[in-house]
């Protein structure tokens, strides 16, 4: 018996341990399916162990607990979980149990969507609160982020007194990819699964970060109500529809055990086709009257039951990992696996998304891996399965030299990304020369993403400081690029070498460096050649530069590369010091200017780097502070703030003779 109740006490903090990654950190350490299995053992052993059974053992909790964050709301009715079914047979007892009230059953037959429980309250038809379902009494506070959920009604379509439903906030399977895609390339560590990014972006303490993400949502229970009869679940999914949520249309009546059986069947077919990832179905009493004479445990509705599928999870063995640059410069590994059938398609490749990973995960090159199918999009390895390793398994380290150019590896403090830290990288290179020509960076009007990829494919650019060395005729030879283009084009690559040195700083896409960064150093370090030998310790001393941008100034240029690049623009005649720091003259100093409207003479760009190459700070906004603003045509509600606050507005001829040397003090009031 000792032993049992060790194993039963291990169980347990292994769910208390995951159940707050999951719940709490929305950072998964194993896939839904080992939660379960974990789960079934611990109930099956309280079952033929009564005399171990406690009150806090993870089978007799509801859900995950309130996040200290959010404010605490209690909800009204417990948001109950349900009892798990794993099988036909599984349905079958349910089913057996329910006919002892009505027999025949009827059901209703919905979709488990697999994101984030979810209360809503309206009073008069108004959406006042929303919160998550915490440990099913208590939840957390999440209105601010669930009002940016466009799919979920601010104002009813009727004015019902006070109406409290239930539903699931959950992210399409496309945008969770596009999610994940984007913090690969950033470095950050991806989402698990759809229901983990839901719940990260539900419970972000800043909505607007919610808000661009495509959350959606499905409402399907009514908790309470005032003003309104229904008497079944269709009919109160009809009036959920009828009011303006977010029904799901997959739901189906089911007269009988029998039908929803081929319901399940039929589903558990398409469910990789639908936009939104289930993990089974759920089977509910039709008549509500009959469900309270079933009543409930302390943990579940005895009306209703949740029928899982089967995990799509297969058994295969990773042959070697190819190590890859992102077009960001991301160095990532690919597992290479012996072809697989997941999902009804052949699996060859799984992302690994990092090398952290894979030595969490304790991952080697010949193993036997179980893998499946993230959001049902992305086939990802779940873990190794070690008891069967024959001794030759090999243990996967990081590279130190970029496999694409040979520069050395960067990582910086709290990123799990290793990095190319090289501008001309040929994995990356489409996507500096891109990013070099924007207007943020050194402004090469006409250098667009088009015109990159031919100019690299036809390898007339195969590094960035390439771009000052074309010639009019090699752009003239380019498709959809005549002898009038290609002469604007080269033009423009000629007026971008006198942009300011915070421009060239900025296009050079140094790691956490972008304009406004570019600016502060280059109040402080004048010619580029400093950057070269400067350390952390010296950039730390200039205001507003924090570890992380100091490191990756002085990795950036200890790169061999990137100092023949700099050495190269040099030659070509690009700006490498900080315009009037040598002549010490700044007339514009302690000014601060706003733009608005469209200029003729010069872009807004061009205004801006005229004005603080004269020692002036150009603002987006106007103030009391504000010294100037600049008035194109068809100016904005910042001119008429000027106005009001009484600052000084100068048309763009006034601004023109101002950057000569003529001031003008002229006030329109």
């Amino acid at each position: 018996m000792a032993g049992i109740a060790q194993r039963i006490n291990q169980l347990r903090e292994e769910l208390r341990k995951h159940e707050y990654h999951y719940y709490i950190l929305d950072d998964p350490l194993i896939s839904d399916t080992e939660y379960d299995r974990t789960m079934q053992e611990l109930s099956r052993l309280e079952k033929e162990n009564p005399e171990f059974l406690t009150s806090d053992s993870p089978t007799q909790r509801v859900g995950g607990q309130a996040a200290q964050r959010f404010s605490p709301i209690t909800h009204r009715r417990p948001l109950l979980s349900l009892d798990n079914a794993f099988s036909l047979a599984d349905l079958k007892d349910f089913d057996r149990r329910v006919a002892r009230i009505i027999s025949p059953a009827p059901y209703m037959a919905e979709l488990k969507i697999d994101g984030v429980s979810i209360a809503l309250i309206y009073e008069d038809g108004v959406l006042i609160n929303a919160a998550t379902r915490g440990d099913g009494l208590v939840g957390e506070d999440v209105t601010a982020n669930i009002r940016t959920v466009k799919s979920i009604p601010l104002r009813l379509r009727e004015n019902v007194p006070r109406l409290e439903v239930r539903g699931e906030v959950y992210m399409p399977k496309g945008e969770f990819l596009r999610l994940n895609q984007d913090k690969e390339e950033k470095g950050e560590r991806v989402f698990a699964n759809p229901r983990n990014a839901a719940a990260g972006s539900l419970r972000q303490l800043d909505p607007g970060i919610t808000a661009q993400r495509a959350l959606s949502a499905f409402i399907y229970d009514i908790i309470y109500s005032e003003g309104i009869d229904i008497e079944t679940q269709q009919q109160a999914l009809a009036y959920l529809k009828r009011q303006g949520f977010p029904v799901n249309g997959e739901a189906r009546f089911c007269p009988g055990i029998g039908e929803v059986y081929e319901y399940s069947r039929e589903y558990q077919e398409r469910r990789h086709d639908l936009p939104y990832e289930i993990d089974g179905i759920v089977i509910k009493l039709d008549p509500l009257a009959e469900r309270e004479k079933l009543g409930q445990t302390a943990k579940s509705p005895r009306w209703a039951i949740a029928y899982k599928f089967p995990a799509e999870e297969k058994e295969t063995r990773l042959r070697q990992v190819e190590i890859n640059v992102g077009r960001t410069g991301i160095i990532a590994p690919t597992a290479i696996l012996e072809p697989v059938v997941l999902a009804g398609t052949t699996v060859s490749r799984a992302s690994m998304h990092n090398f952290d990973l894979l030595q969490e995960k304790d991952i080697r090159v010949g193993d036997l891996v179980l893998v499946h199918k993230a959001g049902d999009i992305i086939p990802e390895i779940i873990r190794p399965l070690s008891e069967k390793r024959q001794g030759d398994e090999r243990q996967i380290e990081p590279p130190h030299e970029c496999p694409a150019c040979g520069s050395q590896v960067m990582r910086f403090e709290g990123e799990v990304a290793y990095r190319c830290g090289n501008i001309n990288c040929p994995a990356r290179l489409k996507e500096s020369l891109v990013f070099f020509a924007s207007r943020t960076a050194m402004d090469i009007d006409g250098l667009g993403p088009a015109v990159v990829d031919q100019v690299v494919e036809k390898k007339l650019v195969q590094k960035v400081d390439d771009l000052y060395y074309l010639r009019e005729e090699q752009i003239a030879g380019l498709d959809r690029m005549g002898a009038k283009s290609a002469a604007n084009l080269i033009r423009a690559i000629e007026d971008s070498k006198s942009r300011p040195l915070y421009r060239l700083l900025t296009a050079l896409g140094i790691r956490h460096v972008g304009a406004k960064t570019a600016r502060i150093l280059t109040e402080h370090i004048h010619d580029i050649e400093a950057f070269m030998e400067i350390d952390e310790e010296q950039l730390l001393s200039i205001p507003d530069i924090g570890p992380k941008m100091a490191e990756s100034v002085v990795k950036f240029f200890r790169e061999p590369r990137n100092q023949a690049t700099i050495a190269r623009l040099k030659a070509a005649g690009v700006n490498t010091v900080e315009a009037g720091s040598a002549k010490g003259l700044q007339p514009l100093a302690g000014k601060t200017f706003v733009l608005t409207g469209t200029m003729e003479a010069m872009t807004r760009n061009e205004a801006s780097d005229r004005i603080e190459a004269l020692g002036g700070k150009v603002s987006s906004s106007v103030s009391k502070k504000t010294s100037y603003v600049v008035a194109g045509s068809e100016p904005g509600s910042k001119y008429d703030k000027a106005i009001q606050l009484g600052v000084t507005l100068l048309t763009e001829e006034e601004f023109i003779k101002m950057l000569a040397g003529n001031s003008c003090n002229r006030v329109i009031k």
